[in-house]
């Protein structure tokens, strides 16, 4: 009997070996594909991803390694970003997969992730010393081997993809050892979701590194023209490498930089976030102010409202294609119009707009204060939980100083992108770290949660009509003490989720109406039938608590069914016991909070690779006049330092 149980308890850990002996198969033969075509490449062995690459490189003017990997990546991270919001619909409408490749939106991230990582993998391989692309790609490159050199962004890029993908075998770790967090903000899938955020900013160096190559390389006549201009045996249209296209594709890059950044909101975009509201606001302030304040500044006058515009129309077609086409949950997202209009007033004052870092701090109080209230009036009419007043102190309190660190460093990251040089390493450091210390110290604060003691819930129930074969029914409920709750919490809510149903689609979310204090009624029907989990929960400020309404037997991780009985009293306890049902708590507390660390120390690595990666390329072109300017890969002497190297 202990033996079977011990199976039952397994389903809400890692995934079978047999699938993980697959997952691990596959890998290594992709690994090795990439491995052989990329040494046949660097050894003239064969041409035919050298003729592919320099056929895209004629719609542009711009080497084959900036160019091929982007159109890759346009493709993937697309691809990617579409399982992501189906995998959590997913998870929300249906609850835990039976495994990694029983959940069909996995194979859209696995792909999407993969060939995030191929792409940088192939800016790095694809530069060798033939007629079409010198042997060294630019001034930034990084010197691998003795004949080999990267470009930086390229590494940068496949950090990304690695990063990512390494959240793969840690989460399935992970969930062995503390079961499953049913939650987008579990630390390896932040990994997983992250990589591909950060990775815009590896493509958006990796089109400024050719762009900066393909100008150095024509200044010393390292590239011909003409067949660089031909395509299909006809001149390319003038139009087409123009700076108007030019902008234009700056533009839908940061677009995608803004989807990347708000993929941390999902939780919200779906009303089943698992930590406090405060949360919310925060996140869309350091992506809209980050994203708004790069698009405006690198690519020009509307492109903020332009990058905006493109991550509505992505986000409404994989919202459509997720929720009424494959009739699961459907989620809606941040606008980031306001924050964008406010960033394209500011940048109405000449002197302002010509100081990037004075300009990023400056957008981001002012997107913090008024572009945050613009984006409340979107929130409160769509969003399944609308943001309170009492909500607003704590609002200012994190969001002010994400917005000035987060713009700060969005300042400095424009200024990676300008032909002038980069602050001294100390200041551009500073900005850095006062940006990872400020979103950490914020994310601390929100994450001081408690629940009540003592404290109880009368519900009673009323039967509805069916849905979908399910029971149905509303609540009054009579919360004790009846001063637990203050006249405007973040939410009193009733959260039935993971239930399926044709017409349900797995979720609903009912705000429920105050009518007195402690004293709370139904606005909808909930299903308390099948497999659904139903819960009754209550934010007040740091305070996070919830009662069963109804929770489904799981036999797969021994927990017995909670029914929903006409009339019954429950207390308040840890909201996280019923939403993270599947977690496991019989371990030592120190390991989960070591196993969370490591996790942030990855990421911070990640961060200070793009870092380093993005001063690199500055320097490289445009060097300080104290800094020994970059040539072939590694640091010339005074003397040797080219009069080309700044005005290029």
């Amino acid at each position: 009997m202990s033996h079977t149980l011990h199976l039952a308890e397994d389903a809400g850990g890692g995934a079978a070996l047999d699938q993980v002996f697959i997952m691990s198969g596959a890998t290594a033969v992709i690994a090795l594909g990439l491995l052989v075509i990329a040494y046949r490449h660097r050894t003239f062995a064969s041409d035919w991803l050298q003729d592919l690459s320099a056929w895209f490189s004629r719609l542009n003017d711009r080497p084959t390694w900036s160019v091929l990997p982007i159109f890759l990546f346009l493709a993937t991270i697309l691809t990617a970003f579409f399982g992501f919001i189906w995998d959590v619909s997913l998870h929300i409408g249906r609850g835990r997969d039976d495994g990694p490749l029983a959940n069909p939106a996995h194979y859209f991230i696995l792909v999407g992730l993969f060939f995030l990582f191929i792409a940088g993998a192939l800016a790095m391989t694809l530069p060798r010393n033939d007629d079409r692309s010198p042997a060294i790609p630019g001034m930034a490159a990084v010197r691998i081997t003795r004949t080999w050199y990267s470009p930086a962004a390229g590494i940068l890029l496949a950090a990304c993809g690695l990063y990512a993908l390494t959240g793969f075998p840690l989460d399935d770790i992970w969930h062995r050892i503390f079961g499953q967090d049913v939650t987008l903000w579990g630390p390896t899938h932040l990994m997983l979701i992250g990589g591909a955020g950060f990775s815009l900013v590896a493509v958006i160096l990796l089109m400024h590194e050719g762009y900066l190559a393909a100008n150095y390389s024509k200044q010393k006549k390292q590239v011909p023209t003409g067949p660089r201009s031909m395509l299909f045996g006809r001149p390319v249209p003038a139009w087409v490498t123009g700076p108007t296209v030019l902008k234009l594709i700056q533009t839908f890059a940061c677009g995608g930089l803004l989807i990347g950044l708000s993929v941390f909101q999902v939780e919200f975009d779906f009303g089943i976030q698992q930590f406090r509201l405060g949360f919310h606001p925060m996140l869309m302030i350091a992506a809209g102010v980050f994203g708004c304040v790069v698009a405006r500044l690198w690519a020009g006058p509307g492109a903020a409202v332009l990058a905006v515009l493109f991550n509505l129309v992505i986000r409404v077609i994989v919202a459509v294609l997720v929720g009424p086409v494959f009739g699961e949950p459907t989620n809606v997202f941040p606008l980031y119009l306001a924050t964008a209009l406010v960033v394209e007033l500011l940048a109405l004052i000449p002197r302002l707009r010509e100081n990037a870092l004075a300009f990023g701090a400056t957008a981001g109080v002012a997107c913090a204060t008024l572009g945050v209230w613009g984006e409340s009036l979107w929130v409160n009419q769509v969003f399944q939980t609308p943001w309170p007043s009492s909500m607003w102190p704590t609002l200012l309190a994190v969001g002010l100083p994400v917005g000035v660190t987060v713009g700060l460093t969005a300042g400095l990251f424009v200024r990676c992108l300008q032909p002038t040089p980069l602050p001294r390493p100390l200041v551009r450091r500073g900005i850095v770290v006062a940006m990872i210390v400020t979103v950490a110290a914020s994310t601390l604060v929100l994450l001081d949660i408690s629940h009540p003691q003592n404290a109880s819930a009368k519900v009673e129930l009323t039967e509805s009509a069916e849905v979908d074969g399910f029971r149905m029914v509303t609540a009054d409920v009579r919360i004790t003490p009846e001063d637990l709750v203050k006249e405007d919490p973040e939410w009193v809510t009733i959260l039935a989720w993971q239930g399926g149903g044709d017409t349900l689609r797995g979720l609903v979310v009912d705000r429920l109406d105050r009518v007195g204090p402690g004293h709370y009624v139904s606005t909808k029907p909930v299903p308390v039938s099948g497999s659904w989990k139903t819960v009754l929960r209550i934010q007040q400020g740091g305070m996070l608590t919830a009662a069963p309404v109804f929770m489904a037997a799981d036999p797969g991780i021994g927990a017995a069914e909670v029914s929903a009985l006409p009339e019954f009293t429950r207390p308040l306890d840890r909201e996280i016991d019923m939403l993270q049902r599947e977690r496991r708590f019989d371990h030592p507390a120190w390991l989960f909070s070591a196993a969370t660390w490591v996790v942030a120390a990855m990421t911070i690595a990640l961060i200070w690779i793009l870092s380093w990666g993005a001063a690199r390329v500055n320097a490289a072109y445009f060097p300080r006049e104290d800094q020994r300017p970059l040539v072939a890969g590694r640091r010339s002497r005074p003397q040797q330092q080219p009069e080309t190297a700044a005005s290029s």
